[in-house]
């Protein structure tokens, strides 16, 4: 436990001294999208059961900065070490795959929840919106979200050498998936087949649970959503603690 904990104040550690890149630029660039959405579209949204576009975008905006700074911790983590040449301070201590897997996982979780809360916080006043309608749920989801772009993040980082690599992954997978995945818009406003593309994105599920929580909105039901995050996190999770314990492109 001692070596796990050690893990994970350094992981933690390692974004809170940074923490105007990791924490207070993601809130800059919500509310930039929040300004840019509310004067371009405004109240034009024409949501079911007329909710207002803002409210309906302000969850969207928070998961979205929660899952992809999850994934960036994990991530960039192991890619720097890889880099700087100190993937050995990792390896070397008597921890086992999953422990280096329960540590690097929830120091991911912990800035994708520090960094939901000060965009939560910030939104909330600009957008007007009040307290999460269902805040038990709107929690599950956030934490079933940011594990699983923790898990990504891992496997992310353990297969990138170089920090275009990494870019590449970004670039081409995860910012797609979480700006294609109803954070802008309602899906069940999307022409077939891309309503049932965009339903098999788990990054929407995570999104769309979030947002019932929040507003008490949802476009698919919850329980389905909640076994696909489950799934995806349980396969992410296997898949990193082999990788792990085999050592591939990391002790290599």
């Amino acid at each position: 436990m001692i070596g796990v904990a050690t893990l994970y104040r350094r992981e933690v550690q390692r974004f809170m001294t940074v923490a105007l890149q990791t924490l207070a630029a993601p809130v800059i660039t919500s509310v930039l999208f929040l300004l840019v959405f509310s004067v371009a579209i405004g109240n034009r949204g024409n949501l079911a059961g007329g909710v207002d576009f803002v409210v309906f975008l302000v969850p969207g905006l928070i998961m979205m900065n929660v899952l992809q700074n999850a994934f960036a911790n994990t991530s960039s983590s192991l890619v720097i070490s890889k880099v700087q040449g100190n993937i050995i301070d990792l390896l070397m201590p008597p921890l086992g795959p999953g422990e280096l897997l329960f540590g690097l996982a929830t120091a991911g979780v912990t800035r994708g929840f520090c960094v939901g809360i000060v965009t939560a916080v910030t939104l909330v006043i600009l957008g007007g919106h009040g307290l999460p309608v269902y805040p038990l749920i709107a929690l599950a989801y956030l934490l079933l979200g940011s594990l699983a772009l923790s898990f990504a993040g891992i496997l992310a980082g353990i297969w990138a050498n170089k920090f275009d690599e990494m870019a590449a992954i970004t670039n081409f997978i995860v910012q797609p998936l979480t700006f294609l995945s109803g954070t802008f818009y309602s899906i069940n406003r999307l022409p077939a087949p891309f309503d049932m593309m965009a339903a098999l994105n788990p990054v929407f599920y995570a999104i769309d649970g979030f947002r019932y929580g929040m507003i008490g909105v949802a476009d698919r039901p919850l329980l389905t959503g909640f076994l696909c995050l489950c799934a995806v996190n349980l396969g992410l999770g296997l898949v990193c603690y082999r990788a792990l314990s085999s050592g591939y492109r990391l002790k290599s």
